[in-house]
Order: C-alpha cells, then sequence, then structure tokens
C-alpha cells in the first residue's frame, strides 16, 4: 500500500511537472531602435504579444513580435512606449491574441485592439475566436448566385453585387467614398454591418456615425476603428480584428455586409512593419509582405459553408492613378470594383460612381437575360457617347448625321439623370431597372 501511495504521489508531480511551467517565461528589453524593441526572450513565435513592464509599478506597454535578429526577439509596440528602458522586463500575455464576438457587439465601436471606445457598459460575457483564421475552404463555399441589393442604382443597375461578393471602390482623396459607404450601411438588405476604419482621420468617425450612418444603421452596426496616429500593428490589427468579428457573424448563418476603409491605409502599416524590420522594398516602397498579406486578408471574407461576408474595401489611389501597385494587387484578388470619378465630382453628380469603368465579374450569374440586355444596351448607348462626347460639346456634330448618336444623345440626360442620388434617398432594385427601361424606350 505503501508502494501504491508513493508512485501515486510521483503520478501527480510528473503531471504538474508538464501542466505548469515552474517559473514564469520572462525576457529583458535590450534594446529601441526606431519602431522596434530588442530583446533576451522571453520564448514567443512571430504574431504573440508580449507585455513589457517599465519599473516601478508603471502601466505595462504591449508589444508583438514581428521577427528575430541575433537569437533576440523583435517587437514593435502596440501602445505608447514612454517609460520602456533596458532591462524591463517582457511577459508573454496570450489573451491579447482572442478577439471578441457575439449579437452584443451590434451598435458598438472597438479600438483596433477591441476594447470599447464609446461610452457604453463592457459586457464581459461575449464568445472568443482566434484573430488570425485561413479563409474557407474553396470546395466547401457556397456559390454566389443570389442579388445583393445595395441600395444604390449606380452599383445595382451597372455593376450588380451578389451576396458574399467582393468589391473595390478605386477613388482619390474627397470624392466620396466614405460618404458612399455610410448609404450602402443605411440601405442594404444585410443583416449586420462590420466597419473597419483604418487609418483614417480621428474626426471622421464621428461623422460617418452621427451623418452617414444615423441610428438605423448604427442598430446593426459594428465599427472597429484605428486612426491615422495610432502604431502600424494597431491599424493592421483592426482590420484582421473587424474580419474576424464578420465572420463570428457569417459562422450563425447571417447576411453581412463588411466594409474596410481603407485598403491602402492598411498597406502603408504593413509598409512601415516591413521597413522596420529590414525588409526591402519592392514596388514603389512597398516591400514584398504587403502583396503576400493583402490576399490572406481578402480571402476570409466572401460565402462560407453557412452564411456570407459581402465585402467592400476602398481603396485610396495615389494621384488618382488606377494602376498604382496597392490598386492593381487588389483588383487582381477581389471580384469586381467600383471607381469613382473626380471628373463626376467635380460637376456635382453623386454618387460620382463611372458605370463605364467599373465592373462586376458575378453580373451574369446575378442578373436575369432581361436585366443582362438592359444593362448591354445602356452601356453601348453611354460608351458612343463619350467617344463622341468633345465633338457634340463644342458643336461640331451635325443632328442626323449618325442614328445611333443622335438616340445616345436623346439617352444620355435620362440616364445621367437617373444615376444621380440624393443622401437621403433609397433605391428599390426592381424600380430602378423599370426606370432604365424608361430611358431607352
Amino acid at each position: 500500500m505503501h508502494s501504491d501511495r508513493l508512485q501515486g504521489i510521483f503520478a501527480d508531480f510528473d503531471r504538474r511537472l508538464h501542466a505548469e511551467p515552474i517559473v514564469n517565461q520572462e525576457g529583458r528589453v535590450s534594446e529601441l531602435r526606431g519602431l522596434t524593441i530588442e530583446a533576451d526572450g522571453p520564448s514567443a513565435a512571430v504574431g504573440d504579444i508580449c507585455a513589457i513592464y517599465p519599473e516601478g509599478g508603471a502601466r505595462p506597454c504591449h508589444a508583438e513580435v514581428v521577427g528575430f535578429h541575433n537569437h533576440r526577439i523583435i517587437l514593435m509596440p502596440l501602445e505608447e512606449i514612454q517609460g520602456i528602458h533596458p532591462g524591463c522586463r517582457i511577459i508573454p500575455a496570450p489573451h491579447w491574441a482572442r478577439v471578441p464576438c457575439g449579437d452584443h457587439l451590434r451598435g458598438r465601436i472597438l479600438d483596433g485592439l477591441g476594447r470599447p471606445l464609446d461610452d457604453l457598459p463592457e459586457r464581459i460575457e461575449s464568445e472568443d475566436r482566434p484573430l488570425h483564421q485561413a479563409p474557407p475552404h474553396p470546395l466547401r463555399r457556397q456559390r454566389i448566385t443570389d442579388t445583393f441589393t445595395t441600395g444604390i442604382r449606380a452599383i445595382d443597375l451597372f455593376a450588380p453585387v451578389g451576396r458574399g461578393q467582393r468589391l473595390g471602390l478605386f477613388a482619390g482623396s474627397g470624392v466620396g467614398k466614405t460618404t458612399l459607404l455610410g448609404m450602402i450601411a443605411r440601405y442594404s438588405e444585410a443583416d449586420v454591418n462590420v466597419v473597419a476604419l483604418i487609418g483614417e482621420r480621428g474626426r471622421e468617425l464621428r461623422e460617418l456615425v452621427e451623418k452617414d450612418f444615423g441610428p438605423e444603421g448604427m442598430a446593426r452596426s459594428v465599427i472597429v476603428v484605428a486612426t491615422s496616429d495610432q502604431p502600424a500593428l494597431v491599424r493592421m490589427r483592426a482590420a484582421f480584428l473587424a474580419t474576424a468579428i464578420a465572420e463570428s457573424f457569417r459562422d450563425q448563418g447571417k447576411n453581412v455586409l463588411f466594409m474596410m476603409d481603407s485598403v491602402t491605409r492598411f498597406a502603408m502599416a504593413q509598409r512601415e512593419v516591413g521597413l522596420s524590420i529590414g525588409e526591402p522594398p519592392a514596388s514603389r516602397g512597398y516591400p514584398p509582405s504587403v502583396f503576400a498579406l493583402l490576399p490572406r486578408l481578402m480571402e476570409r471574407t466572401g460565402c462560407g459553408a453557412e452564411g456570407s461576408i459581402t465585402a467592400m474595401y476602398t481603396v485610396l489611389v495615389e494621384g488618382d492613378d488606377m494602376n498604382e501597385p496597392v490598386a492593381d494587387a487588389v483588383r487582381g484578388i477581389l471580384d469586381g470594383h467600383l471607381i469613382l470619378s473626380r471628373a463626376l465630382a467635380n460637376s456635382n453628380r453623386f454618387p460620382a460612381v463611372d458605370v463605364l469603368e467599373s465592373v462586376s465579374r458575378l453580373v451574369r450569374e446575378v442578373c436575369s437575360p432581361e436585366e443582362l440586355k438592359l444593362i448591354s444596351a445602356a452601356r453601348d448607348s453611354l460608351a458612343l457617347y463619350r467617344r463622341h462626347e468633345d465633338l457634340i460639346n463644342i458643336g461640331a456634330y451635325t443632328k442626323n448625321s449618325n442614328p445611333k448618336i443622335d438616340r445616345a444623345i436623346q439617352i444620355h440626360e435620362r440616364i445621367d439623370t437617373l444615376l444621380r442620388q440624393a443622401l437621403d434617398e433609397r433605391s428599390n432594385r426592381t424600380e430602378a431597372f423599370s426606370r432604365l427601361k424608361g430611358a431607352l424606350a
């Protein structure tokens, strides 16, 4: 009996030895260089979060492991680093890599670390998910066959969206893309909206919530914000956090609308990280990791085995160049693109969607044959008018010289009127096609 008791003690000791570390794993700050912190230990992997404790009981600063150099780990801060000095203790904080999810997030505004920014009480109970997940299996994704109504005539008519489709909104600064996103959030048929504001101006948040979204849009929305003054890793983390929240609603079988403004700021944040850890620039200063990270983020949205995420990503093009590196990479990943034209915006046309330059790759999957004929006829007419617009405007074209051009001139004003939409106007898809048919008659 004494032997059995002794074996039980040893078995219990062995179980405790393998289940719990005897001492906490710690590291020490050894060097601060630019945006990066080098440390001796602790044992951590890329993507892990660590807490850095200054002396004197000051509030710890959290940082993420981004690489390794000469047997040291390289971290980048997620918060302000005032008070950090050589020798600060570093302890892993694995709970920071989780994402709070659940229906209680509707109507809430979170920062890039998942903490509430609004004045509402914080809910303790919630479902946690990992921040980084693999995209749905390609063969288990549902096919896109159902139309997703955005409530915007220019989009529903000339670039129809499917439920689970991913589109890019390409525009220069000040063309109205954020206002357009607010209208889509209010008027679309989505069950829930998840909005990621990445690297934008701080003043835009309140305008978006109170003016563009309004109470109707906010009631079914979750907003994740990382403004331009925050560290690069927080801006990147906000994009992944918002994507994980959208995935949690999709897994409940819901029809989710995900909007991210903007992909360009996300790419710039990754550029900061890549250059800080010594990655060489490849295209216009962007390191290769930027173009590897974009599909890892965007492929997570779309249809799953159940539910769908219809995603809209804005791309802030530099100098209105639609072929700059980030825009070109995003266009190749997504299922369509909407071009917002500065010329149309300057001529007081809202939304300033250039319908001839905009493309939906799933138009044949979500439109009936009659709708496809109407779209084709309208595009032909608008394209013919654009080719001869200069001659028409200077009076060089003589009426009745070409019946097709005469008809294009007659139809153009009707379609232009149809494409204009007030901020407080919700468009019905069936009615929009009926009006387009009347304009072409």
